[in-house]
């Protein structure tokens, strides 16, 4: 299996990690706030059938440069699009998860001829019309048992006796408090709401209905609101709906990846 890892330069001389894996065509994985990469270790090679898998670790993670300078959704789209030019991917698939789902809402709004097929999860369109978690989640998340309580939010308690870890969607270690604020200020301050009709890309929307920390009713949100959209609830599943669902989740992706090669 080919495998590529590299630094791709933002806009700003921002250094960013990538690594790619597989052949085939471009699927680019991004994940959720304040992770890198290995985000998707459980799942990317459910993809590799089909599809090369492309990450990158944002700035301010893993091998990723992590200056002191504001970071925004927006931002971290266009250091996706920065990887996608270094690698000379004209055109690609994209599925994000958490923050990553809104990360993959801007690049497919300003950069539609970038995105063949789009797949958000368990993400929200943010703003004063997406539904953002409970203050009563917030105080739990600031609080001394935050570890405890995120892992509790991912996972159900049956799946974590029967997988006990380590996981890898808890947040990147690594990170200096100051690019820790920075993505969830970038998570927080997200607002695609205006720009999601203008996403071209066939769109599948994926989420929980036990997820508290973007609750279920933002996939609704996002279908009704994307042209070309369609979402799938899984009942029972929390945020890392992609990790305990696995066999079904990442079917339902390949498929969707697939079926448009047949029309």
């Amino acid at each position: 299996m080919t495998e590529q890892h590299g630094h791709a330069r933002a806009e700003d001389g921002a250094r960013l990690a990538y690594q790619r894996r597989g052949d085939g065509r471009a699927l680019v994985l991004l994940a959720g706030q304040a992770n890198n990469h290995l985000w998707w270790d459980r799942v990317r090679g459910d993809f590799h059938a089909t599809h090369s898998t492309i990450t990158m670790d944002y700035r301010g993670t893993g091998a990723s440069d992590k200056p002191d300078g504001p970071y925004s959704t927006q931002g971290f789209a266009d250091d996706v699009i920065a990887v996608l030019d270094e690698l000379g991917v004209e055109r690609a698939d994209v599925y994000g998860t958490s923050m990553g789902g809104r990360v993959a809402q801007w690049v497919a709004a300003r950069h539609p001829h970038r995105v063949r097929r789009l797949v958000l999860g368990c993400t929200s369109p943010g703003g004063e019309h997406g539904v953002e978690r409970t203050n009563d989640v917030r105080r739990v998340l600031a609080g001394p048992g935050a570890a405890e309580a995120l892992a509790d939010m991912m996972y159900t308690p049956k799946w974590r006796a029967d997988n006990p870890g380590p996981y890898t969607t808890l947040g990147d270690p690594a990170m200096p408090p100051h690019a820790v604020r920075g993505h969830l200020r970038a998570s927080n301050e997200h607002d695609a709401w205006q720009v999601l009709p203008r996403i071209a890309a066939p769109t599948l929307v994926l989420h929980g209905d036990d997820d508290v920390l973007a609750p279920v009713a933002n996939a609704a949100l996002l279908a009704e609101r994307i042209p070309d959209a369609r979402a799938h609830v899984f009942p029972g599943a929390r945020h890392a709906y992609f990790e305990e669902f696995r066999p079904l989740a990442s079917t339902l992706v390949a498929d969707f990846l697939t079926e448009a090669e047949a029309r």
